[in-house]
């Protein structure tokens, strides 16, 4: 499936949107996952056009999530969405933004990037006889971690390290919230980057 010309499609095409969209945060994923892939040639790098260094299938038939945050997914990060199937997008399968307040009509085919460790969301049930797949593409904060911390563990960069990299590192750390923040783009930077033609 995920070799499929019609998978390959949407990867890229999701990240078209997140570069798009979020060109900082997209920037930090993508140079994150090349430094991943250029440490270990043992690694396969199954989607060539993705930032996100993971994926999951949910293959239903009727697939529902119920109110979740993605705690594991970098704090400030994104996380894209996509479903499939046959059901009618009027009657069922809405995407739930719990903190937003918003139920957002979700039709077959659609992609929608969320930061998902920030917004509890949801999608409601389907119709009887309907089927609802989902693609989620998404990157772990451990692996920022992994890559921050020169390819090894928290335990083994503070058993390695000196004094002075475990300070900045702590320093990096109370920073980081507010720099990914400030990762954020606002509608005038998406504009300036990509005026309408």
């Amino acid at each position: 499936m995920a070799s499929s010309p019609s998978f390959q499609r949407l990867v890229g095409f999701t990240n078209c949107v997140f570069q798009c969209f979020a060109e900082k945060i997209y920037s930090l994923y993508d140079e994150t996952l090349k430094s991943l892939f250029e440490s270990n040639p043992k690694l396969i790098r199954w989607f060539k056009k993705s930032a996100f260094s993971s994926v999951s299938f949910n293959l239903g038939p009727s697939c529902v999530s119920w109110p979740h945050t993605d705690n594991y997914n970098l704090a400030f990060g994104w996380c894209a969405i996509t479903p499939l199937g046959q059901f009618d997008p009027d009657r069922g399968g809405h995407l739930i933004l719990w903190d937003l307040g918003l139920i957002v009509r979700f039709p077959p085919g659609s992609t929608i990037l969320i930061p998902s460790a920030l917004l509890t969301h949801s999608n409601l049930p389907i119709q009887k006889g309907e089927e609802r797949y989902s693609i989620i593409q998404y990157s772990s904060s451990g692996l920022f971690r992994w890559v921050y911390n020169g390819f090894m563990s928290d335990k083994d960069f503070l058993a390695t390290r000196t004094r002075e990299e475990i300070d900045k590192r702590e320093k990096d750390r109370k920073s980081r919230w507010g720099n990914g923040l400030n990762m954020f783009s606002l509608w005038n930077d998406i504009r300036s980057t990509h005026p309408p033609k």
